[in-house]
């Protein structure tokens, strides 16, 4: 098979036939730095990491470019409330985003560029655009004229008769030439940033700082433009046409996830239903949180609850038992085993490899690991050495392209180098071997009082056919 993937424009699933053979180009539509980041965020971190992740396996060279909306109404508006320049607040809540996205292990991007680094960019467009007879100018502002598009709302699947009007100030229904039109570029206002324009003083909207953003850092036509599907409209249907009307073929698949949803309704700051990053990282592993935000189809609803939470680390756990037996198992080999991570999709098992080209079928592809695991523990209860070791690269293969690979660096930090395992294993292996001496000479009280005070500093113990083995009860 060859990667799939549902194209919102299109309305159905494409098989993937990038721009240049060989390389794929993602832009995803990063973070509005107007608060810290939330459970929808972290989706979409994880959701698009995946994606770049699969394409990377299959041997495509990725540029992955992900922004930063710096500048905003919102922005400026909580700046204002907590009485600090809006570029601090700004700055302050991008490192909470990106510390959320490193504790999740997710690939940085290639570029992450700010909108406020790209006005000439987003002058050159509104230019181009104002030359085309698609945009004009009205008082200190610059507005895009949606019926100079015909092709305008097919992203959305919208008729323009049926469409709500973009969202407006009075003022700004004055100028309008028809209520769809949406702002380019804001005149400049009293204490608000500014930047100097053809078209005077003012700051960009929204919608314009995506385009100029992705064809600058992509070209005029690149692969993949994604993002939650609360963006599609209006966000993704403007940019669609401001792009499209200025002569870039922009995008040739709009790829969205679904929303974290909390009792059916979207998890989000403005609805005042947001689960911050923060509380979700105090209650589970990073890991567990990666899996649970994972797990799902992408363009599925992940409806939040604490027991649904509960099951995926759990299952997450079960995955991670398995390695760490298996590892331990293996260790003793000669030959070793080879580094899983960037294995081609050749490689893997053909169920996680075919599920992961279908649109990215993540529980499809997690059935295969868990599969793969239930095998790797047959073998490991049958001593058979040659197939622990065939499960355990299979799953951490398959881990490493959903990013949950137990034994990545990334989820050590707090062990830099090992060594406090090291430490740890040498005095519980020393107490096991008290307990296996007690036992030999017939002491089983004295034995299972071992084991029960392993137990109660958090050491687990399990009996297998090769000796006692330990891990830390999570």
């Amino acid at each position: 098979m060859t990667l799939r993937l549902h194209d919102t424009a299109a309305r159905t699933v494409r098989e993937f036939q990038p721009v240049t053979p060989g390389r794929a180009s993602v832009y995803l539509c990063g973070a509005t730095v107007q608060g810290t980041p939330h459970l929808g965020h972290l989706r979409s971190a994880v959701s698009f990491d995946i994606l770049v992740r699969w394409l990377e396996a299959c041997g495509y060279q990725v540029t992955y470019c992900r922004n930063v909306t710096d500048i905003d109404d919102k922005i400026l508006r909580v700046a204002a409330a907590e009485d600090i320049p809006w570029w601090a607040l700004a700055e302050r809540n991008l490192r909470a985003f990106t510390d959320a996205y490193d504790a999740l292990g997710c690939r940085p991007p290639d570029v992450q560029p700010r909108a406020t680094g790209h006005i000439p960019e987003m002058i050159e467009l509104i230019e181009r655009l104002i030359a085309g007879g698609h945009a004009y100018q009205a008082g200190g502002d610059v507005y895009f004229d949606v019926r100079t598009d015909p092709e305008y709302g097919e992203l959305s699947g919208q008729r323009l008769a049926e469409m709500r009007p973009a969202e407006e100030t009075d003022a700004e229904s004055a100028l309008k030439r028809d209520p769809h039109d949406f702002v380019l570029w804001k005149g400049a206002k009293p204490g608000e940033p500014s930047w100097r324009t053809p078209w005077g003083p003012g700051r960009p909207g929204w919608h314009l700082e995506c385009s100029a953003m992705s064809t600058h850092y992509l070209g005029s036509t690149f692969d993949i433009h994604g993002g939650g599907i609360d963006l599609i409209f209006p966000h993704h249907e403007n940019e669609r046409a401001q792009s499209t009307t200025a002569g870039d073929r922009f995008a040739r698949y709009w790829v969205h996830h679904g929303l974290v949803v909390l009792s059916g309704r979207k998890v989000s700051k403005s609805e005042g239903r947001a689960l911050a990053a923060a509380d979700a990282l105090s209650q589970v592993r990073p890991q567990e949180l990666r899996y649970y935000l994972g797990q799902a189809h992408y363009r599925s609803p992940l409806d939040y609850s604490q027991e649904a939470l509960e099951e995926a680390v759990a299952a997450y756990q079960r995955i991670e038992r398995f390695v760490s037996r298996a590892q331990h198992a293996v260790s003793s080999r000669e030959a070793g085993q080879p580094d899983p991570r960037g294995a081609p999709a050749a490689a893997l098992p053909i169920s996680f490899a075919a599920a992961m080209d279908d649109d990215l079928a993540v529980p499809a592809a997690l059935a295969a690991v868990h599969a793969t695991v239930h095998d790797g523990n047959y073998a490991l209860s049958t001593g058979d050495t040659e197939s622990i070791a065939t499960c355990l690269t299979q799953t951490r293969a398959m881990l490493t392209v959903l990013g949950l690979d137990p034994l990545d660096p990334v989820w050590q930090t707090g062990d830099p180098g090992g060594r406090l395992h090291s430490v740890v294993d040498a005095l519980v292996e020393l107490v096991l071997r008290e307990r296996e001496t007690a036992r030999a000479r017939g002491d089983y009280a004295s034995a299972d009082s071992i084991r029960d005070t392993l137990e109660d500093t958090g050491v687990a113990v399990d009996d297998t056919t090769e000796g006692p083995r330990w891990e830390l009860r999570r």
